[in-house]
């Protein structure tokens, strides 16, 4: 593990308040532009004859959900194929308006689509909300420290507390304003650390380079082993995790992509949602 200026930390362990080093910040800061040239060559190339061919970008907490249902979704579309982009909601936004040629976008939060939504690069009224979630913090699954509520996260021997970094990922959004309306914010600043997306916080976790790291309910039953639950925050201490999906303005095959979103939201794609732990939605938009 290495500081912000990519020097090896003394004990190997994240260091408090930093997320990448300024080597890998400067990258992927132009990943939008290096995944707008790529996905361009790769549109050039010639698709099978009759191809049906879909680019989804997709929280990577949605990631074993998202993948299943196509499976599902190609074994009734023979012609249909799916191309998965997985990444921090926040980093995916970025990268559809950089002009990422992408027909689908899966987002953690409203907060990128409504950004999105406002600068026209959403498909009017092929939105929908298909699913919620909630968050946990998890620790060690040979934790010597115990974590059992919020405030213990107050304690001297909880040193690095691991989320995603508020910036870019919901799961770190929502983390920050539990912290933040529990009152607990200001007292673990010095603590935290940050994460690209969500699975990094649990592979942070898992390896035992912080004591306690938020994620979703759902990336802990994705991972089983890796971490255990330490509790979860009040639900009334964030607002609603919800996952919209929306077709991305200027996709190659609208009605196929709006066919996709509607599996998302069809009793097959609901059992299967359900089944690795996400909560139906309240809403439909």
């Amino acid at each position: 593990m290495r500081d912000s200026q990519g020097v090896p930390t003394r004990d190997g362990r994240p260091r408090v308040g930093v997320s990448l080093s300024s080597i890998r910040r400067r990258f992927f800061r132009r990943m939008p532009w290096i995944l707008v040239l790529a996905w361009a060559v790769c549109a050039g190339t010639p698709a099978a004859v009759g191809a049906q061919e879909l680019t989804l970008s997709v929280a990577i907490s949605m990631k074993e959900a998202v993948e299943e249902i196509g499976r599902r979704f190609v074994q009734d579309r023979s012609a249909a194929r799916l191309h998965f982009n997985f990444g921090g909601s926040g980093e995916l936004q970025k990268q559809i308006e950089a002009g990422a040629p992408v027909d689908i976008f899966v987002s953690a939060a409203d907060r990128q689509m409504d950004e999105l939504d406002r600068k026209g690069l959403i498909l009017r009224g092929s939105r929908g909300t298909f699913a919620r979630n909630a968050l946990a913090v998890v620790v060690p699954a040979d934790a010597r420290v115990t974590i059992s509520q919020t405030a213990d996260l107050l304690q001297p021997a909880v040193q690095r507390i691991a989320l995603g970094n508020p910036k870019t990922v919901p799961a770190g959004q929502y983390a920050e304003e539990s912290l933040r309306t529990l009152g607990l914010w200001d007292a673990v600043r010095g603590k935290l650390v940050f994460g690209e997306n969500v699975r990094q916080v649990l592979q942070y976790v898992a390896r035992g380079e912080v004591e306690a790291g938020f994620v979703y309910v759902t990336d802990l039953a994705a991972r089983p082993g890796s971490a255990k639950e330490a509790f979860r925050p009040p639900r009334n201490s964030y607002a609603p995790v919800t996952y919209p999906a929306a077709v991305v303005a200027g996709s190659r095959d609208p009605a196929l992509a709006e066919a996709f979103i509607a599996r998302l939201l069809s009793r097959d794609g609901q059992d299967i949602l359900a089944r690795l732990g996400f909560l139906p939605p309240t809403e439909r938009r």
